[in-house]
């Protein structure tokens, strides 16, 4: 047996009843130094091997056998398996099952890893919204991390923007007036390039701006972690641990680089979206129609309907600039860019603002569209506009229009007792010939009649019992018919009202109307010659 003793593949160690080694193969010496035959079990092995054989052999002499024990022997871990000996003792086989046990500990430690990371995910990725992504990497740090989290954003001005997770979960928003450089490592994960490791502070050494309500004065452990982002850093995490907790072990430190990698990248998109939408907003009060009303006596209204759900300007436009006095004349022009869509849109912005520049020098409707011709053919876009220009001027009650029409439909006159017929003037597009042909008209409203201004987004829409139908040129005449002695703004709501109707659910063309009405009474100023006056007979 000695030789095979030997050579078995584990330590064995063989203890009598009493608890005495009787024998220990070499594996077990090197193992248990003291293992020699005779040594109590007690001062050969550690305690909970001697209390494993004792609990088998105790009063019941070799007993029913119990399932392995488990214990360390210096560094490693051990699981011991008894046997039953010859003379009624007790074999243990002892295994060092230590890597399988790490092993273990890594894939749980990585289970753990990855389902936090797929939660990261899930809760950050739902919202570019920048004070919830912030909002959600602060308590998600807390719940998973530490005891308290404060994420950090870059500067904003003089101020540092902070969202603060305390140990209750509840978050906290505030900007302070502080020097980031002034906190070790903070200055550095702010920058964020080149990258910067996570940086280890003594908590008593950190300004109480940076610690969390409820963790005063408990914090034990305190790292910063860079949050970095898409090609600019997104802030720094901020951890925080109480005494009690334990500092971040190499694993949990390595969890939270992976966490801030992810939160960074959410948190840079959010405020990358943030700016853009912005910057969209800021160009978009620029390209959108304005709100028409009353202007040196006349009323104005306008609608417009863009051609795709969810998009608020097209290729259809509408502007009105004023003149600096009654006495002077106010340009409307209603326009319509070949096309729809962002594209569209882009070219009506340029138009518009060429005209904004032409309008004040009243250099006259052909000059106006001449030059807007040459400056468009000049450019390399390919689109056409079509235009209908109207001069509004308040005179002895009536209100005079000239209009002038360059390759858009003439706008229609709807008289007080319902009659409705078209402005004569037409002419050709801008944008396509050397130069543009049209004829100017000019006519008159009486107290209670509109002129209206429309894009052929109106009468070629298609919809109706089957879908497929125009609106057409006499179902708009027939409902400017019944628009005699209203409003303008009433004109207007109705004219879209049917168009809307008729369409249903189809798709359409950009749609843009424009109603000018010489008003029923005169307008009188309040007293005061600030506040909105009222309309007396």
């Amino acid at each position: 047996m000695g030789s095979a003793w030997d050579a078995a593949p584990c330590p064995a160690l063989a203890v009598d009843r009493t608890g005495a080694v009787r024998r220990a193969n070499e594996a077990a010496r090197r193992l248990l130094p003291r293992a020699e035959p005779g040594t109590p079990l007690c001062h050969a092995a550690p305690g909970w091997l001697a209390a494993a054989h004792h609990a088998i052999t105790d009063g019941t002499g070799t007993g029913a056998l119990t399932p392995a024990a488990h214990g360390r022997v210096a560094d490693r871990h051990i699981e011991a398996h008894p046997t039953p000996g010859d003379d009624g003792g007790i074999v243990w086989w002892l295994v060092d099952d230590t890597e399988r046990r790490h092993a273990e500990e890594a894939l749980r430690l990585e289970q753990r890893r990855t389902a936090f990371m797929a939660e990261t995910s899930e809760a950050l990725l739902t919202s570019l919204n920048l004070e919830r992504c912030s909002e959600v990497t602060a308590q998600l740090a807390t719940r998973h991390l530490a005891d308290a989290a404060v994420v950090v954003a870059p500067a904003a001005g003089r101020r540092l923007p902070l969202t603060s997770c305390g140990p209750d979960g509840r978050i906290t928003r505030a900007f302070v007036r502080a020097d980031a450089d002034q906190v070790p490592g903070l200055g550095e994960a702010l920058r964020g390039f080149p990258p910067v490791p996570s940086r280890w502070i003594d908590p008593a050494s950190a300004p109480a701006w940076l610690i969390p309500p409820g963790l005063d004065g408990e914090v034990a452990s305190l790292v910063i972690t860079p949050l970095p982002g898409h090609g600019v850093p997104a802030g720094a995490l901020v951890l925080l641990r109480r005494a009690g907790r334990g500092a971040f072990t190499d694993a949990e430190e390595e969890t939270a680089r992976l966490f801030a990698a992810r939160a960074g990248v959410a948190i840079s998109a959010a405020r990358l979206y943030a700016e853009q939408a912005g910057t969209t907003a800021t160009l978009m009060r620029e390209l959108l129609p304005p709100r028409l009303q009353h202007t040196h006596g006349v009323e104005l209204a306008g609608g417009y309907r863009a051609a795709r759900a969810g998009e608020r300007v097209g290729g259809d436009f509408y502007d009105v600039y004023q003149a600096p006095s009654a006495g002077g004349e106010s340009l409307v022009v209603l326009g319509d860019v070949c096309g729809k869509g962002l594209e569209a849109a882009v070219l009506t912005g340029k138009v518009r603002n060429a005209l904004q520049t032409l309008a004040p020098l009243s250099v006259g409707h052909q000059r106006i569209l001449g030059l807007l011709n040459d400056a468009l053919l000049d450019s390399r876009h390919t689109r056409f506009v079509t235009l209908v220009l109207a001069s509004v001027l308040r005179e002895a009650g009536r209100v005079r229009l000239r209009l002038t029409s360059a390759g858009h439909p003439p706008p229609l006159i709807v008289r007080t007792d319902g009659r409705v017929h078209e402005a004569d003037t037409q002419g050709s597009l801008i944008g396509v010939l050397p130069e543009v042909q049209s004829t100017t008209t000019v006519t008159h409203l009486a107290p209670g009649e509109t002129a209206l201004l429309f894009t052929d987004g109106i009468t070629e829409a298609r919809g109706g019992p089957l879908g497929d139908e125009l609106f057409g040129d006499e179902r708009l005449r027939d409902a400017l018919a019944q628009c005699a002695g209203m409003p303008a703004e009433a004109v207007v709501e109705r004219v879209q009202m049917l168009a809307s109707q008729w369409i249903g659910e189809g798709g359409h063309d950009d749609m843009a109307v424009v109603a000018i009405t010489a008003p029923r009474h005169a307008h009188l100023s309040a007293v005061d010659g600030r506040t909105p006056g009222r309309y007396t007979a």
